[in-house]
């Protein structure tokens, strides 16, 4: 990309950050104006916030702080990591826009920066993460706990997330180490992205751009879901499956293949058309 076309890039991200900062800010104004108990919070969080990323980072630290580490150092650290990765930033908006999207439950830009633990578990991952690779191990791992306690799901700091993420509730998703999860994913509670033993190195799932998982799901080893696949709700997968596949059972297999071209996108979470003979079940 030469220098041009660059800055036009960074121009229309820019914009596109702007416009969705103004809108948010109606949302908060709007709020306040219906109910003026809210006064505190869409102030703090929103109103009184300079930028997108500066509420979310706020919101974040809010949400973490404790008497050992405080919100106010966790939201410095955050502030650090937005500045030195401009990628974190996109992070945000892309799963605000996300959960706009998908969530049928969320009408509001406003609702998932204030409310959703779903994305308050997913930007703390990042804030992790962007330690971790700073060598700030210790506090990468207190970070983690802390949204561990505070949100229900536990990420480690060193697994990779993409931009466009949506994690519905968030109660009970575990991810290891060496898990990668590519853009455009959306994964219910429950979900675990784990090992199978007390193997080293790398030995954590990797799900690529496009995939939906559904509640309950369990994901273990070093393995490859193909891009744009389903994974049904309860499903126990322990083997690699290829792109557009449509997955379920205990233990896991293909079952069909997805019609759809983005299931993350589409949240369709019922296996429609397929036959019943396609599963195996042990009574």
């Amino acid at each position: 990309m030469d220098a041009d076309a660059s800055r036009e890039d960074v121009s229309a991200h820019s914009a596109q950050a702007e416009a969705m900062w103004a809108h948010m800010r109606r949302e908060a104004e709007e709020a306040l104006r219906l109910d003026a108990s809210l006064t505190p919070l869409m102030l703090g969080a929103i109103l009184n916030r300079a930028s997108l990323a500066d509420a979310v980072v706020q919101r974040i630290a809010a949400r973490l702080g404790a008497s050992a580490i405080d919100a106010e150092t966790i939201a410095d650290a955050f502030k650090q990591a937005v500045d030195e990765d401009e990628t974190i930033a996109a992070g945000f908006r892309a799963d605000l826009a996300a959960y706009v999207e998908r969530d049928p439950a969320c009408g509001r830009l406003i609702d998932p920066l204030l409310y959703f633990k779903g994305f308050h578990a997913i930007q703390s991952a990042r804030l992790s993460h962007a330690l971790w690779r700073g060598r700030r191990h210790d506090f990468a791992y207190y970070v983690q706990s802390r949204a561990s306690d505070a949100l229900a799901a536990d990420i480690h700091p060193a697994a990779r997330l993409g931009k466009g993420l949506f994690l519905d509730h968030g109660t009970g998703f575990v991810v290891g180490e060496t898990a990668v999860v590519e853009d455009d994913v959306s994964i219910l509670h429950g979900v675990t992205l784990g090992g199978t033993g007390k193997a080293a190195g790398d030995r954590h799932p990797k799900v690529r751009r496009g995939v939906m998982i559904g509640a309950g799901a369990k994901i273990l080893g070093n393995i490859e879901i193909g891009a744009c696949s389903r994974i049904a709700a309860g499903s126990v997968l322990l083997k690699s499956v290829p792109p557009n596949s449509i997955v379920a059972g205990v233990p896991a297999k293909v079952v069909g293949t997805e019609s759809c071209m983005e299931p993350a996108r589409d949240m369709d979470q019922l296996l429609r058309g397929l036959a019943y003979d396609s599963f195996d079940y042990v009574i």
